[in-house]
């Protein structure tokens, strides 16, 4: 009886010696875990100077665990509220789920002045400065990515500029006549043809030759001009 008792307690020793699972051991390992993910997803986003607080939502003191505590995430979509699952990975062993939640700033892209739908952003309408953007998951860092832009809606003076609210201008237009350039070996070779789709700078359309009637796909290099995909005309 007595070794049992003796036993008893050195396997309870070791249970809270190998897995302290305070409330606040748990809320600092979860902290890391979050910070650990918005280090990734902010370096991905290309912002500049992130700065995050992070804090434990949930409070719930866990159990002791014989082992390292197992974190995962399960929706860091929302950075106001993440959600993590903690679990003790031994048999029998316990799991919670944790709210934690995060506050996130950086420097990012800003209208400088006011802009009207479908305007492009020029060098002078695009300005930086720091901005809680914990609920703006799209906000644009560089301003070179901004510029040349055009807003889906109507942007006010410090209007953070969010890539889903951004489009590429257009610039070839279904019917425009359009100039069909093919450049090889130093030689270049052009054509007109008319546009059959439209099209911002990239992508590509669809466009029939003038001279022989033929429809080919082409790519929007600039205003009123496209090239083959492939690099020929076919005349």
């Amino acid at each position: 009886m007595k070794a049992s008792r003796v036993l008893r307690h050195a396997v309870l020793a070791a249970l809270v010696l190998a897995g302290p699972a305070s409330a606040a051991s748990v809320a600092a390992q979860l902290e890391q875990a979050a910070r650990d993910v918005l280090a990734r997803q902010l370096e991905s986003a290309a912002l500049s100077e992130p700065q995050v607080q992070v804090e434990v939502a949930t409070t719930r003191a866990a159990q002791p665990c014989a082992q390292p505590l197992a974190i995962e995430p399960l929706d860091t979509r929302q950075l106001a509220r993440m959600r993590f699952a903690v679990s003790c990975p031994v048999a029998g062993g316990w799991r919670y789920e944790y709210v934690v939640r995060a506050h996130v700033s950086a420097v990012v892209a800003v209208a400088a002045s006011a802009v009207a739908p479908g305007e492009p952003l020029t060098d002078a309408a695009v300005a930086l400065e720091r901005r809680d953007i914990t609920l703006i998951p799209d906000a644009i860092g560089a301003p070179e990515a901004a510029v040349g832009q055009t807003s889906r809606r109507a942007l006010r003076p410090g209007d953070v500029l969010r890539a889903g609210q951004l489009a590429a201008p257009v610039l070839v237009k279904r019917g425009d006549q359009v100039t069909m350039v093919a450049r090889r070996d130093q030689v270049e070779v052009s054509t007109s043809g008319e546009a059959l789709d439209s099209g911002a700078r990239g992508a590509s359309v669809r466009v029939r030759n003038n001279a022989s009637g033929q429809v080919v796909r082409m790519r929007v290099t600039g205003a009123g001009t496209v090239e083959p995909v492939d690099g020929r005309i076919t005349r």
